[in-house]
């Protein structure tokens, strides 16, 4: 599926579409360039699974759990250029069978992801515009 989006409520709207297909063990990797608008994406579908607090980027602490109808884990692995020499289990806290997953600049991590669900490429498309492509159900 793809999506033009030019608003950020647009894009939330794209993140809540998928977050409907979901459940409690998927992972769904979320790619795009800096400012394209994953955080956004990941939102919008924390929204939809009944996320309440702020949802934001995790850049700096790697990950973080949401309390919703289902809990939701929003990871970003901007900072690490690959798994080799990390703890082998940093990921395992988040990446639960009861979890929804979202993992965002997710090339680091993915030779070792299993479940995973959706792949969402987002790109500029000039002004406002991003196209979001979903791969996944």
């Amino acid at each position: 599926m793809r999506i033009e989006a030019s608003t950020p409520a647009e894009t939330e709207a794209a993140g809540a579409r998928l977050a409907r297909r979901l459940g409690p063990g998927d992972v769904v990797l979320v790619s795009g360039e800096l400012g394209v608008g994953k955080t956004t994406f990941v939102r919008g579908a924390c929204r939809e699974l009944g996320v309440s607090e702020a949802v934001t980027s995790p850049t700096f602490t790697i990950g973080q759990v949401y309390g919703g109808r289902v809990e939701v884990a929003h990871l970003d692995l901007y900072r690490l250029a690959s798994l080799d020499g990390e703890d082998p289990a940093l990921l395992d806290d988040y990446l639960t069978p009861d979890r929804i997953a979202f993992i965002e600049w997710p090339a680091a991590a993915e030779p070792r992801l299993e479940r995973v669900r959706a792949n969402v490429r987002m790109e500029h498309l000039g002004g406002d515009r991003r196209a979001i492509e979903i791969d996944g159900p």
